[in-house]
């Protein structure tokens, strides 16, 4: 998704849970996940991209167990980046992938249900042979991106590329509300792993409710 959308679907489902100062860093390590050198090349897991599931969940799973792991050390700020890294990867399985078109396929076309209904974690989706992400041809999805050349790349990517298949933003139609809602509710299921089975400390620590966005930085230097 476009960082923007990143924010606000991290502002809806978080902005009651977490603190100011905590919400402030999840964000700013979920948008830096789309950086060109460091988090967009080279680096599918990071947005279930080109089919890489299996390597895009290890990759949530290690994020979820760091985040888990510097609160039992009191490091908080680096529970915080670990999460919005994981969240970020969340986020963008249901923008590119077509997970939302085929949980939307069980409804007739001329009834729909509202975008908010959709179900994040569909069992029946998840394990479909038919669950795919979309491929980056590097090359044209730069060119596609490019207002003189976009037309040309578009014609030449084919129907599983990440720029014919991604749900990014509105201009991508009526099926992006359906992907902002998923994720929305997957961050907030993503939140409530990370808190499960910590001690009442650990999670009162994680949720930051009482400090700023301007407070301090750990005194464990994170």
């Amino acid at each position: 998704m476009l960082k923007g959308y990143h924010r606000l679907i991290t502002e809806r489902a978080l902005s009651t849970r977490l603190g100011p100062r905590p919400l402030k860093i999840v964000i700013a390590a979920n948008l830096h996940q789309d950086h060109l050198l460091t988090g967009q090349i080279g680096h599918p897991e990071f947005h279930f991209d080109d089919n890489a599931f299996a390597a895009s969940a290890a990759y949530m799973e290690t994020q979820r167990e760091q985040a888990r792991w510097a609160l039992q050390k009191n490091r908080p700020s680096l529970a915080w980046q670990a999460f919005g890294r994981l969240v970020h990867a969340a986020q963008d399985f249901y923008a590119h992938s077509n997970y939302v078109s085929l949980w939307l396929a069980r409804f007739p076309a001329d009834a729909l249900p509202p975008a908010e209904t959709i179900e994040p974690c569909d069992d029946a989706v998840l394990t479909s042979p038919a669950l795919r992400s979309g491929r980056v041809y590097y090359f044209l999805e730069i060119a596609s991106l490019l207002p003189l050349s976009r037309a040309w790349a578009l014609r030449r990517l084919p129907p599983d590329s990440h720029a014919r298949m991604n749900l990014d933003s509105p201009e991508r139609g009526p099926l992006f509300a359906y992907a902002v809602e998923a994720a929305v509710k997957r961050t907030v299921l993503e939140y409530e792993r990370v808190l499960d089975g910590l001690s009442a400390a650990q999670a009162r620590l994680f949720e930051g409710l009482g400090q700023s966005s301007g407070s301090a930085p750990d005194s464990s230097n994170d």
